[in-house]
Formats: structure tokens, C-alpha cells, sequence
């Protein structure tokens, strides 16, 4: 019954001239939720009645779903866009969410809409981000103006969130220290999703050593990484677990400390980066985590020597940018 409907749907859009002339109704029931450019479900329910099933419907909003911002929603609705392709279905999530996607697909697929939709939007969020007046008062916090897509910061700039499972969405800090001193940050993890925390040049991708050298990181599932090598270390952490972050350019070393217990020595850092920019750098895949930046009372004081990254001396601070003020995730 419900793939007759579809059919009969298909059939009186194309007969007003709505459709291209390559739409067809689906020949089986498996082909309906692929192929068809279907009608909006409170017309069609008007004229098959209220039996016809939500969930013929749900795909509609696919393109949404995926993470595209509500503009192009429209946009590809306006074009009768209405159902992703395969090759869409696959490729916006992960380009959106900061991956390095190559595709292959036969002519017609989609594969102009699969990278032009997500291209677009990440533009636009770079023009955006850029002409927005800062809204902090300086203080050290995530770098709205450095971030993944999908990733949400607040305004103060200390609380963000991605709820996909898919990606790793990161962030650095607006403040970076160079050739010397003590630093530290703590990090709450907010639920049971996974958090990775660490430091990172400007020049590093923001998965922190999950693809290169010029990050190091430390994740929930108990694993530092560092130039795409994940070793055993410490313990794994979660929600409500406080992560102590420490950076010890004087004596080049990197350390973390989970709800005050020290959890020793993670990395020595090699001699020749001790004039990089250092920044720290967090990245999240399904979850939401609170930072500290010495800005307000660490719950676990650093040991005396260490100072809150906000609070490091004039004469180390390699950069200090505003944030944006831009909040939402797409």
C-alpha cells in the first residue's frame, strides 16, 4: 500500500511538470527510498489520508541531517534535491566533519553536489567566522576562528559539544607560549563520549597525532598519539573525570594528571620545537567538555612553578587572537 502511494505520487508530480525527464516511479518497494523525489507528507496525507506511515518520510531530511547549514537545505530542496545520493549520503558528513575524502563514482552519481555542498558551506563559515567582533574579554579560550565545522563552542569560549559519532571535531586555544615556562589547563570531560586533550603547533591538524608530528595528545580510551602512533598510557578517563594538561617547556616535557593523581611522563618534547607555538588543543568525537584556562579556580591546583595558560608571562606569549563570537554548529 505504501509503495503504491509513492508511485502515484511520482506519477502526479511528473504530469505537472515538476519533475526532469528522467524521474520514473520506483519498480519495487526497495527502490522507493532511493529514487524518487517524493511529495511534502501533509499534501500527499491530504489526499491518501493519515494511514500513510511517518516513516516513508523521514529521509526528506537528510541532507539536514548530515550536518548541512538550513540555507542549503532549502537550496537543494528548491532544485527538487529531496534524497541524497549514495555517493552524497557518504561524502557531506565526512567532508563537513573535516575528513580527506576521495570519490569515485560514475557520471550522474552526484558527486558535484557531494563536495559543492560542503565546500560551500565551509566558505561560509570562514567568511562569517572572520567578520564577527570578538565577544570575550580576552581571555584565554577555545578559538571559535579554529575549529571543525560541527563542533559547538559557547560564548565564553570555555564549553563545547559534537554530537556525531563519526568524527573528531577540535579546537585550539586563542593563547600560544614559545620557548620557555610552565603551563597547564584542566579539562572536564561533560558525558561518555570521547575527548582527546593535549598541545599542538598552529600548523597541525586538529585531531591532535592522529595524522601527524606536530601534535600530542591524550584520549579517554587511555591511548597518547603522536604522529599517527597510539601507545598505551596512564589510564582511560570519562565522564566527570578532571584532566590535569601540563607543558613544561623549561625541561621539555608533557604530562597529565586525572582528577589529581599524576599520571606520569607522556612525552618528552624534542629539543628542536621548543621555539614552535604552542597551543593547547582539544578534540572531541560525540561529546561535550568543559576547559579551564586558569582564568577562574582549578578544581586541582598545579604543582608551584606551573601556571594556568592565561596566566603566562607577557615575554613567552607567542600569539594571542580574539575568538568569534559564533557559537552555533552546523
Amino acid at each position: 500500500q505504501v509503495h503504491a502511494v509513492a508511485v502515484r505520487a511520482v506519477r502526479n508530480k511528473k504530469e505537472r511538470g515538476r519533475t526532469s525527464g528522467t524521474a520514473r516511479g520506483p519498480e519495487t518497494c526497495s527502490e522507493c527510498f532511493v529514487c524518487i523525489p517524493i511529495l511534502h507528507l501533509d499534501s500527499l496525507r491530504e489526499r491518501e489520508g493519515n494511514s500513510v506511515p511517518v516513516e516513508l518520510f523521514w529521509r526528506m531530511a537528510a541532507f539536514s541531517e548530515f550536518g548541512v547549514m538550513p540555507e542549503l537545505v532549502q537550496a537543494a530542496e528548491d532544485l527538487e534535491w529531496l534524497l541524497p545520493t549514495d555517493v552524497q549520503a557518504e561524502a557531506v558528513p565526512l567532508i563537513l566533519g573535516g575528513g580527506d575524502v576521495l570519490m569515485a563514482a560514475e557520471t550522474g552519481s552526484g558527486k558535484t553536489g557531494a563536495f559543492c555542498l560542503p565546500i560551500i558551506q565551509i566558505v561560509h563559515e570562514s567568511l562569517s567566522v572572520g567578520g564577527k567582533k570578538p565577544k570575550n574579554d580576552g581571555r584565554c579560550c577555545l578559538n571559535t576562528a579554529d575549529k571543525d565545522p560541527m563542533l559547538t563552542i559557547t560564548d565564553n569560549g570555555l564549553h563545547c559539544s559534537v554530537h556525531d559519532p563519526r568524527a573528531w571535531q577540535g579546537s585550539r586555544s586563542t593563547i600560544a607560549v614559545t620557548r620557555g615556562g610552565k603551563y597547564y589547563y584542566e579539562a572536564t570531560a561533560c558525558d561518555e563520549g570521547l575527548c582527546r586533550l593535549g598541545w599542538c603547533t598552529p600548523i597541525a591538524t586538529r585531531d591532535l597525532g592522529g595524522r601527524d608530528r606536530q601534535s600530542f595528545g591524550f584520549g579517554g580510551t587511555g591511548k597518547k598519539s603522536h604522529g599517527g602512533q597510539f601507545d598505551t598510557y596512564g589510564e582511560p578517563y570519562g565522564k566527570n573525570d578532571v584532566m590535569g594538561v601540563f607543558l613544561d617547556l623549561d625541561n621539555l616535557v608533557m604530562k597529565y594528571t586525572k582528577n589529581g593523581r599524576d599520571l606520569g611522563k607522556a612525552y618528552d618534547v624534542p629539543s628542536q620545537m621548543l621555539k614552535n607555538n604552542w597551543h593547547a588543543g582539544i578534540t572531541i568525537k560525540n561529546a561535550e567538555l568543559q576547559v579551564n584556562f586558569g582564568d577562574s579556580k582549578f578544581k586541582y591546583p598545579p604543582p608551584s612553578g606551573f601556571v594556568g595558560l592565561s596566566k603566562a608571562p607577557t615575554e613567552f606569549i607567542a600569539q594571542k587572537q580574539a575568538a568569534s563570537s559564533k557559537s552555533s554548529s552546523v
